[in-house]
């Protein structure tokens, strides 16, 4: 991940790239998920750059498929739009923008996304008439400069089935969420992934499934600690959501989410990660007091399931880390 520092953008592009990483990604969290892939797209040669995620409701198909247009021609082809839908609360309160069936309305946003890149690929009239999306005009002036590498790929996140059926059928590729088990992906994600190829009649060696992979791990017992308080935090605020409900209830967890709900509500941040018990914290995260076991326990548990991890385990140590990252990717 890049962060939010602009100011330290390109200094971290160059460490990651040097580090021997295949991708870094910007999330929207606290600030702008684009702004620092641009600045990375100038100070990088070779590194692949995504949003995980960019929340799609809070704009609109055509200002995305600007954005995406442009950092995709900038980087030389490396750009790949990872979208979002967000919960209802944060895109009718917080954004102030419509909510209606997440899954048709994310389905018709990436294709809504992709008939403007084909119209400005191709020169060809622009007539996307959907449900919650009507692009009908595009006038010489507005549209871009000509690009070799065309719109960028699109990767989709889901957790529900419905969503990842949409990632299946229209999308490049599918960002499970940080808060899944391997079981839950094998259960339920990718059966549903399977059902959006057959849809699209593409095979699954033309789909990428994204694992943002929870590791509790440190060079020193203090930084396992650290590592282990702050997983066990972040699994609880994701609990008290109760879109996320459906993958505590397929363990039996299911009432952690409205105890955690209920802490969240009262303000109660520092009590929420003692309700992730160590069977939990196993359960969705790897978990190893020797640093150098990580790459073997993430292929152990994903080998077979997930094409790529999105997952940083921080070393303190440059020649380590990059032998922990080639590790990982030849696990």
């Amino acid at each position: 991940m890049l962060g939010t520092d602009l100011d330290r953008v390109p200094q971290a592009i160059g460490e990651l790239e040097a580090r021997g990483y295949d991708a870094a990604f910007s999330a929207e969290i606290n600030n702008d998920p684009f702004f620092p892939l641009l600045l990375a797209a100038e100070h990088s040669e070779n590194i692949a750059l995504t949003t995980a995620i960019a929340v799609a409701f809070a704009r609109n198909p055509m200002t995305l498929a600007n954005l995406a247009w442009d950092l995709n021609r900038y980087s030389k082809g490396r750009f790949t739009i990872g979208l979002g839908s967000q919960i209802k609360p944060h895109i009718t309160r917080r954004f102030s923008m419509p909510w209606s069936q997440p899954a048709a309305r994310m389905r018709e946003f990436i294709l809504a996304m992709r008939a403007i890149w084909t119209c400005w690929e191709t020169g060809g009239k622009l007539d996307f008439n959907g449900e919650f999306y009507q692009h009908n005009l595009m006038t010489p002036m507005f549209t871009p400069a000509d690009s070799p590498y065309g719109g960028a790929g699109v990767n989709l996140a889901a957790v529900g089935p419905l969503m990842s059926e949409v990632a299946g059928e229209v999308a490049d590729g599918v960002i499970a969420h940080g808060f899944t088990t391997a079981t839950y992906l094998r259960d339920v994600t990718l059966p549903a992934v399977q059902r959006g190829l057959e849809k699209s009649g593409r095979q699954r060696a033309a789909f990428e499934v994204i694992l943002p992979a929870m590791v509790v791990a440190g060079i020193t017992e203090e930084a396992f600690q650290h590592s282990r308080l702050a997983v066990q935090s972040q699994l609880a605020f994701y609990a008290s959501t109760p879109a996320y409900r459906p993958v505590l209830d397929l363990h039996g967890w299911g009432d952690l989410q409205p105890e955690a709900h209920r802490l969240t509500r009262e303000g109660r941040w520092q009590e929420m990660g003692e309700l992730i018990t160590d069977d939990i914290l196993h359960a969705f995260a790897v978990v190893s007091e020797d640093i150098d076991q990580v790459p073997a326990l993430l292929a152990q548990r994903y080998g077979g399931l997930a094409d790529t991890w999105m997952c940083t385990v921080e070393t303190g140590d440059g020649d380590r880390q990059r032998q922990l990252i080639a590790a990982v990717q030849s696990a």
